[in-house]
C-alpha cells in the first residue's frame, strides 16, 4: 500500500507536472485492485463480504448456450443459420467467434455451442434474453457467460449446510415515533456534512441528531415509510436507521450507481448505472438490480442498450426515471415499465413477467398505477392523422382486463394526476383546434371507486387558459388549479363533491391575479401553500381552503423548494446550492408564520422524514379532533412550561452580557487608576483629566430655523 500523502503534496506535484487538477474528473479515475492509496472508507470494509469481487478473465464477451439439438454434420448449416439469426439480432457476433464442437466418434455436434460477441454487453444482453429461449418443446436453451464456468466448477460437490448465526437483537427502527415532544426529523447536506435533526419549533431552532462528514457521495434519500435513510457510494448503495445512532443495516453492491428508488412497501430497493462506452463502437449500456431490502440478496437484474429503456418524458441521461413503476399500495406486489407497444408487468414472487408475457397496448405512450390499487392507467395518442382517437384506459392487474376506457379526440397531450386515495383520476387533455394553430384544455374526471366508474369532463371558463399546476388535496375530495396566460395567472379550487349533489363536480372559488406557478397542499389537506418560484422571487401565501381565505403571506427569496412535513404543521422552504446566494432553510407553521431561518453554505438537500400511515381508523381520529380540547389541555401546560422556560433564558441572557459589560467598565477603570501616575510626568504634574478641573455651564441660545416671504397683491395692483 502506498504511503499517505497530504493535499498540498498532490497539489504541488500536480503543479510541477502541468496538471490543472480543476479540470480532472475524478470519477473517471479508476485505482488498481486492492489498492486505495492510503485513503482510508470505512465503505469498502466488507463491501464484498459474502462473495469476492471477480476480475475480469478475457472472456466478459463469451457466451455459452446449451440444450442444442445434437445433429449429424449433414445438419449442421442449417442450425448454424438458425442460431445465429437468433443470437445476431442482440449484437454483432465477431468474424470466426461462432463454435459448435463436434464428437469425432459420432460425428453429431455434442448439443452445446461458443458466441463471441463484440461486446460484453451484448453478451451480458444475449444472456439476458435468450436464457431458457424455447427452441422446440425438448430444446431449451440454457445461456451462461464463459467466465462463470470457473465459478460453477468452484461448487464443491457435496452440500454442506450453512453455519446459522446466533440471533441479536437490532435498534428498533420505529422508536423516532415515540418522541415525547412528537417531533419531526428532517436530514439536511450542506458541503461535506449530513445531519440528522429534530424539528424543535417550541425552541425556535433545530435539534442535532446525527452528523457524519462524507457520508454520502450524491444524495440521501429517505424510505417511503422512514424506517430507513439510504446513501449512495462508487462501490453501491447502504441504509441506515434508527432514531439517533443511525447503524448501517445493509449494502448492496453495484458499482457506479447513480439512482436508487424504494419499493412503496420498503420491501425492496433497485439502484441504477449507466455506462458510457469509452470505444464508439459500444454501445452505451444500463444495469438495474433488485434487491431485497432486509436480506440484501440480489432478486433480478435488467441490463441492456439504453435505448431500449427510453421512454416517457422526465429523462435522466436518456432514461425515464423511475424505469420500473411500482404497483399500488404497501404490499409490493407488481412492477412495470413502459416498453414499445408494451407495458411490461412483473410480479415479486417470482420477478418474472405475469402470464410470462407483456401486456400489448399498440402505440402506448405513458401509464401510471393508482396509489392504492393494483389498477394501470395508459395513455394511447392518436394514430392515422386523428382518423383513430387517442384513449385512456383503466386496466386490473394482474387479470389484465380493462375496467373503463375514454375516447378523445383533436388530443396533442395529456398528463394524468391521480389522488393519494386512489378514489379519483384527473386526465388533463390539451386538444388542438382543426387548424392546430390553438389548444385548447380542459379535464376527465374519474371517479374510481363509484359503480361503473363515472367520467366528468371539467372545462375552465377560458378555455384558452395555459394550466400552470394542479393539485389535489390528500385525503380529500377537492383540488386546485392555476390558470392564466398572463406573468399573475388565476388560482381556482374545486371540489369533486356538493351539498346537494356527492356526484357532480363544483367550483369553489377563484383567486385572481395571484403571484404564485406552484401548489403544496398539507399532507393533512384543508391547507396549502401558493408558491411563487423562480421568477415570483419565493413568494408564499398561506391559505385555508376550508374557510377560503388567506392566513398569512411571506416571502423566502429565491426559494427553489418547498415540502411539507409528514403531519402537515410544519413547512420548510429553502434555497440550495442552483444559487450562489441565501443559501439555507426556513421553518413555517401551517398558518405561515417564520419559526427560525437556518443559514447554510453550500446547502444541498433538505428531505422531512417520512411517517407510516397512522394506526387509528378514520372514525377514531374523527373523535379525537371533535375532542381536541380535552387533549390539547396537556400540551397547552407544555407549551407555557416552554415558554416560561425561554423567557427565563432570555433573562439569564440578558444578566450575562449585563455582567460581561460591567466586568468590561470595572477592567478599563482599573486601567485608568493604573496609568494617573504616567499620565501626571507626561503632562508634568497637571491633573488635566480629573473632574474638578471642568466646570459644566447650561448656555440658552435662539435659532432662526426658517423665513418664510409672503407677497400679498393688492387691489390696486390688481387693477
Amino acid at each position: 500500500m502506498a504511503s499517505i500523502v497530504s493535499m498540498a503534496d498532490i497539489e504541488a506535484t500536480a503543479k510541477g507536472l502541468g496538471i490543472d487538477l480543476s479540470a480532472v474528473n475524478l470519477d473517471s479515475i479508476t485505482l488498481p485492485p486492492g489498492e486505495d492509496f492510503g485513503i482510508k472508507s470505512d465503505d469498502d470494509e466488507d463491501l464484498y463480504h459474502e462473495e469476492a469481487l471477480e476480475l475480469e478473465a478475457g472472456f466478459g464477451n463469451v457466451i455459452v448456450v446449451d440444450n442444442l439439438p445434437v445433429i449429424p454434420l449433414e445438419k449442421f448449416e442449417k442450425l448454424e443459420g438458425v442460431i445465429r439469426k437468433i443470437y445476431g439480432q442482440i449484437g454483432t457476433i465477431r468474424e470466426g467467434g461462432f463454435w459448435m464442437p463436434v464428437n469425432p466418434e459420432t460425428k453429431k455436434t455434442l448439443g452445446y455451442c461458443f458466441i463471441e460477441y463484440n461486446t460484453s454487453q451484448d453478451a451480458k444482453s444475449a444472456k439476458e434474453n435468450t436464457n431458457g429461449y424455447k427452441l422446440d418443446k425438448s430444446h431449451i436453451f440454457a445461456v451462461n457467460l464463459f467466465d462463470e464456468i470457473e465459478k460453477y466448477m468452484k461448487i464443491p460437490d457435496e452440500w454442506t449446510p450453512a453455519e446459522i448465526k446466533p440471533y441479536a437483537p437490532g435498534e428498533n427502527l420505529q422508536k423516532w415515533l415515540t418522541d415525547e415532544k412528537a417531533r419531526d426529523q428532517f436530514v439536511i447536506r450542506a458541503g461535506p456534512f449530513t445531519e440528522v435533526f429534530w424539528n424543535d419549533p417550541r425552541q425556535l431552532m433545530p435539534e442535532l441528531v446525527y452528523r457524519r462528514q462524507y457520508w454520502t457521495e450524491s444524495f440521501v434519500q429517505w424510505s417511503p415509510l422512514g424506517t430507513y435513510l439510504a446513501t449512495v457510494h462508487r462501490q453501491g448503495a447502504a441504509i441506515w436507521g434508527g432514531a439517533s445512532t443511525f447503524n448501517r443495516l445493509m449494502r448492496f453492491a453495484h458499482p457506479q450507481v447513480k439512482l436508487i428508488d424504494f419499493s412503496p412497501g420498503e420491501k425492496y430497493i433497485v439502484t441504477y448505472s449507466s455506462h458510457e462506452p469509452s470505444n464508439p463502437r459500444e454501445k452505451h449500456w444500463v444495469l438495474l438490480n433488485f434487491f431485497d431490502l432486509r436480506t440484501g440478496k440480489l432478486m433480478r437484474d435488467f441490463r441492456g442498450n439504453a435505448d431500449d429503456f427510453v421512454s416517457g418524458s422526465s429523462n435522466v441521461t436518456g432514461v425515464s426515471w423511475p424505469v420500473f413503476r411500482w404497483g399500488g399500495g404497501r404490499e409490493d406486489k407488481f412492477f412495470a415499465r413502459l416498453g414499445k407497444n408494451v407495458i411490461s408487468v412483473y410480479e415479486t414472487e417470482t420477478f418474472t413477467l405475469i402470464d410470462k408475457k407483456s401486456l400489448k397496448v399498440e402505440n402506448v405512450a405513458d401509464f401510471t398505477w393508482s396509489p392504492t390499487d393494483p389498477i394501470i392507467a395508459c395513455f394511447v395518442p392518436e394514430l392515422g392523422g386523428g382518423n383513430q382517437p387517442a384513449r385512456v384506459s383503466l386496466i386490473q392487474v394482474p387479470s389484465k382486463e380493462e375496467m373503463r376506457q375514454k375516447n378523445l379526440f383533436n388530443v396533442s397531450d395529456i398528463k394524468m394526476y391521480w389522488q393519494n386515495n386512489g378514489e379519483y383520476l384527473a386526465v388533463k387533455v390539451d386538444r388542438h383546434t382543426k387548424t392546430k394553430k390553438s389548444t385548447t384544455t380542459g379535464f376527465e374526471l374519474f371517479r374510481i371507486k363509484e359503480r361503473d366508474i363515472p367520467i366528468e369532463v371539467l372545462e375552465l371558463e377560458n378555455k384558452n387558459d395555459k394550466i400552470v399546476a394542479f393539485a389535489w388535496e390528500p385525503k380529500g375530495h377537492r383540488f386546485a388549479i392555476i390558470h392564466g396566460d398572463g406573468p399573475r395567472p388565476d388560482i381556482s379550487f374545486y371540489s369533486m363533491r356538493t351539498a346537494q349533489n356527492v356526484g357532480r363536480v363544483s367550483k369553489l372559488a377563484t383567486l385572481k391575479s395571484k403571484q404564485a406557478n406552484a401548489l403544496y397542499w398539507s399532507p393533512a389537506g384543508r391547507f396549502l401553500v401558493l408558491a411563487g418560484l423562480k421568477g415570483f422571487n419565493g413568494q408564499l401565501e398561506f391559505y385555508n381552503v376550508d374557510e377560503l381565505e388567506t392566513m398569512a403571506t411571506g416571502e423566502h427569496f429565491m426559494a427553489t423548494y418547498i415540502e411539507w412535513d409528514p403531519t402537515g404543521r410544519y413547512c420548510a422552504t429553502s434555497v440550495t446550492s442552483v444559487h450562489e446566494m441565501e443559501n439555507g432553510f426556513h421553518i413555517w407553521s401551517f398558518n405561515g408564520k417564520l419559526l427560525y431561518r437556518i443559514p447554510k453554505d453550500q446547502f444541498y438537500q433538505f428531505l422531512w422524514r417520512p411517517r407510516p400511515p397512522s394506526l387509528l381508523s378514520p372514525e377514531k381520529e374523527e373523535e379525537i379532533s371533535k375532542n381536541l380540547k380535552k387533549y390539547s389541555k396537556k400540551y397547552e401546560a407544555e407549551d407555557q412550561d416552554v415558554s416560561l422556560q425561554l423567557s427565563e433564558q432570555d433573562r439569564k441572557k440578558r444578566k450575562m452580557i449585563q455582567e460581561e459589560w460591567d466586568q468590561w467598565v470595572a477592567q478599563w477603570k482599573k486601567l485608568h487608576e493604573e496609568e494617573e501616575q504616567l499620565r501626571l510626568a507626561l503632562r508634568d504634574g497637571e491633573a488635566s483629566d480629573e473632574e474638578e478641573e471642568y466646570e459644566a455651564k447650561e448656555v440658552e441660545g435662539e435659532e432662526v430655523i426658517d423665513v418664510t416671504e409672503e407677497i400679498v397683491d393688492s387691489d390696486e395692483d390688481q387693477d
